[in-house]
């Protein structure tokens, strides 16, 4: 399997670049295998493996665990070092991880540095679970005098508020309608 682990690491760096998966034929070519019987082997052993499917017309498809990326077994200290374990680790995809719903959640781009101190910043993405209601102190996507913005949630004098994670800015108080388009569930960021 240790070769299999390789081809499979060609395989997703080819669906990344090209958004599809490439023929039997083109397998053969990109992983240097010489023989028909050699591809459908191990494109076999992928979809034993629950990577790799078939589609209704035969075209070879990626399933949710081709996507899935190896977590470590043991986390890495913020602090003191400490020995390096290379077990065997579990492999996660991001959408297993982090989403409950995936018909009510979205991707929403942060601009502005509102809520720096929160750790969220200018470009990431927030995972945001789409609802109508939410909690104090929850992050949320809030429309507020029909204009959208990403704030904590708080009360002040019974009233809600958004507050921002930057003193720079000031809180929020609605002189309109405050709607919750949804809650922030995580945290997006390319470095």
């Amino acid at each position: 399997m240790a070769n299999d682990r390789s081809y499979l690491a060609s395989l997703q760096d080819y669906y990344a670049r090209h958004r599809a998966l490439p023929s039997y034929a083109s397998i053969g070519t990109l992983l240097g295998l010489r023989s028909k019987s050699s591809v459908a082997a191990l494109v076999a052993r992928l979809k034993l493996a629950g990577y790799l499917e078939s589609t209704p017309d035969r075209r070879l498809a990626p399933t949710s665990r081709f996507f899935a990326r190896p977590l470590a077994a043991t986390p890495v200290r913020a602090g003191l070092p400490d020995p390096v374990d290379d077990a065997e680790a579990d492999a996660v995809t991001i959408d297993d991880y982090l989403i409950e719903r995936p018909s009510s959640t979205v991707l929403v781009r942060v601009k502005g540095d509102s809520m720096q101190d929160a750790g969220i910043l200018d470009g990431d993405l927030v995972v945001v679970e789409k609802r109508v209601s939410a909690e104090k102190g929850e992050i949320v996507v809030a429309i507020v005098d029909n204009q959208f913005t990403l704030k904590r949630l708080d009360l002040e004098g019974g009233q809600f508020v958004l507050r921002p994670e930057n003193k720079a800015y000031p809180v929020i108080r609605p002189e309109g309608a405050l709607e919750i388009f949804g809650v922030m569930i995580g945290l997006v960021r390319k470095l």
